[in-house]
């Protein structure tokens, strides 16, 4: 299959070998300009190897995922549109990667247009690129080789952004040739090796079963071997996250960064500003996007780019993470965060007040769906794998730079946050919060107070929550509270998105999630119930105060079906539990 003889040498693999499609691909325009973005952005400020770029770390991911597929048994067609799908998968970065996408999401006006949407995300650029293929010479290969260029990019398009499983799933999923790829070259890099990735396992550990990708053996050693190569990857993900992302020192170069370049955009007409945002993505390198802003920039922004130029990231101020954040700021402040333009207004109020620069940082990446052959999910049949996304969802923290100390007050930060968030609630429905409004009723319903006891409702399935969201959703009339999708691929209504706030709930203190072990013919199994917090039942009184006609039409549902309501009671200290603060 691959008749190139000039291999490509790459410090994790050795020799990359690449196929005719594959070498012109690489030489195409797209791919050459992701050798002058760095993987890490200006990570290398503190990890001074860390200079990798996109480039690398694509060849990377086309090699890793060849071998996936050869392992999972594709046939060589599928293998070789999976190498392209690897290869172009980030052709639609921006330059400086993320920093760019945070500017776009807290500016929608500056939004470009991809058809009739907005966009803010690199992917949508990278499904445009591919989709539209100016590669060159690669076009007549890939019509040597398939036939139809136009069919055969839509489909690497689809591919490289995780649909059309499995095939998706080797480049995009939870475990995929992506991850592998970064976290083993971001870890060679940085010299930051916490937590091994071990690529032959972890291969090892996938099987194609009812056309996914799924976790081999059924109840058996290869089972327990396939959780744990699992299981070593969620480790690595949350240190590369807290030595690599979190640092302190990037996260002050990149909160310099977006201010720079922030500040050169407010001096152009919005479509100006558009056009130049297609460019950043299409077009620039990490020199071009700093050459922007040093041309267009004021003079405040020409000395935040020569400090970032001479690595004179300004000191830690100030700092509030999850160990000094209440439940109720800690949830309303994740909230905001996930609000581009929300989180721009709570940083800017926050910057002039103290007169610094501030910067929101928020766990990214929480595991939606790794499933197991024996049709079981990896967050249930493992507690490390639980307890990983909670560590992964719960990373928040609130950080203030500047020359001279900061005495911030975290009682204006949660002033400052509530008021946002009834801005935000004014304007449009937050799924998250319609999830509390469940919990909420349900406690309205279930909970039985009696002298200085109160029982308390315990949801004891999961699947339950999704079923009932759904029903909300579709014959309660809250569509607009409740914009969840849901498929049934798993013989039960599913959402990854309802999945990932259920655990953004859990891990900011609004709701409790206890294990429980339970057997069915001779096996013993674990599965997750759920109670809101004395927090998180404060909380959701005012979130409820705010929704008070969807509250009244959940609850109203929930009464119906009283009876169908899978639940135990807890015995809690009625005044702890309902005097709560948040």
């Amino acid at each position: 299959m691959l008749k190139n003889p000039g291999p490509i040498y790459d410090p994790i693999y050795g020799a990359i070998y690449t196929s005719d499609l594959e070498e012109k691909l690489i030489l195409s325009r797209p791919m050459q300009r992701l050798r002058g973005i760095k993987q890490l952005g200006l990570v290398d400020a503190v990890y001074p190897g860390a200079n990798h770029t996109r480039f690398e770390h694509s060849l990377g991911t086309m090699h890793m995922a060849g071998r996936m597929a050869l392992h999972l048994g594709l046939d060589p067609g599928e293998v070789k549109t999976v190498r392209a799908a690897g290869l172009l998968h980030d052709i639609g970065h921006a330059a400086f990667s993320h920093a760019v996408e945070g500017v776009l999401s807290r500016n929608p006006e500056i939004q470009p247009m991809i058809g009739d949407k907005q966009v803010f995300k690199h992917e949508a650029f990278t499904r445009e690129l591919i989709s539209s293929h100016p590669f060159g010479d690669a076009v007549s290969a890939a019509e040597k080789e398939f036939g139809d260029a136009d069919e055969f990019f839509q489909e690497v398009s689809q591919i490289a952004l995780g649909r059309k499983a499995p095939l998706g799933q080797v480049i995009s999923g939870d475990l995929d040739a992506d991850r592998i790829d970064f976290l083993l070259r971001d870890s060679h890099h940085s010299g930051v090796d916490l937590g091994l990735i071990d690529a032959d396992q972890i291969i090892q550990a996938l099987v194609i079963s009812t056309g996914c990708i799924v976790l081999t053996g059924r109840d058996d050693y290869r089972s327990e071997m396939s959780v744990t190569a699992a299981e070593s990857m969620l480790i690595s993900r949350a240190h590369h996250y807290n030595a690599l992302i979190h640092n302190p020192q990037v996260q002050s170069l990149r909160a310099m960064l977006l201010s720079a370049l922030e500040s050169a955009l407010e001096g152009m007409e919005p479509e100006e500003a558009r056009s130049r945002m297609v460019l950043f993505f299409k077009e620039y390198t990490d020199a071009d996007l700093l050459r922007f802003i040093w041309d267009n920039g004021d003079y405040g922004a020409r000395g935040l780019l020569e400090r970032i130029k001479f690595g004179e990231s300004y000191p830690l101020g100030a700092r509030f993470d999850q160990r000094f954040l209440p439940p109720g700021v800690r949830m309303a402040i994740s909230t905001i965060s996930r609000v581009g333009r929300v989180r721009k207004i709570f940083e800017d109020g926050l910057r002039k007040r103290y007169g610094c620069l501030v910067d929101i940082s928020v766990g990214s990446g929480v595991p939606k769906s790794i499933r197991t052959e024996g049709d079981g999910f990896l967050y249930d049949e493992s507690s490390l794998a639980a307890g990983l996304v909670k560590s992964l969802t719960r990373q928040i923290s609130i950080s203030f730079f500047s020359d001279s100390p900061v005495e911030a007050s975290l009682e204006a930060m949660k002033d400052q946050a509530f008021r946002l968030l009834q801005f935000i609630r004014s304007e449009s429905y937050l799924p998250i919060e319609g999830i509390l409004i469940l919990f909420y009723a349900l406690h309205r319903i279930l909970s039985e107070a009696f002298e200085d006891r109160v029982l308390v409702p315990r949801i004891r399935n999961i699947t339950w929550i999704y079923r009932t969201i759904k029903d909300l959703k579709e014959q309660g009339g809250l569509s607009g509270l409740y914009y969840y999708s849901f498929h049934q691929d798993y013989g039960f209504p599913y959402s990854e998105k309802l999945f990932e706030d259920l655990q953004v709930l859990v891990a900011m203190g609004m709701v409790y999630q206890d294990q429980r072990h339970y057997e069915i013919k001779g096996r013993w199994l674990q599965r997750y119930e759920y109670m809101l917090t004395p927090e998180g039942l404060s909380y959701a009184k005012v979130v409820a105060r705010s929704y008070e006609k969807e509250a009244e039409a959940a609850e109203r549902l929930l009464r119906q079906e009283k009876h169908t309501i899978p639940y135990d009671k807890v015995s809690l200290h009625l005044r702890r539990y309902t005097e709560g603060k948040s």
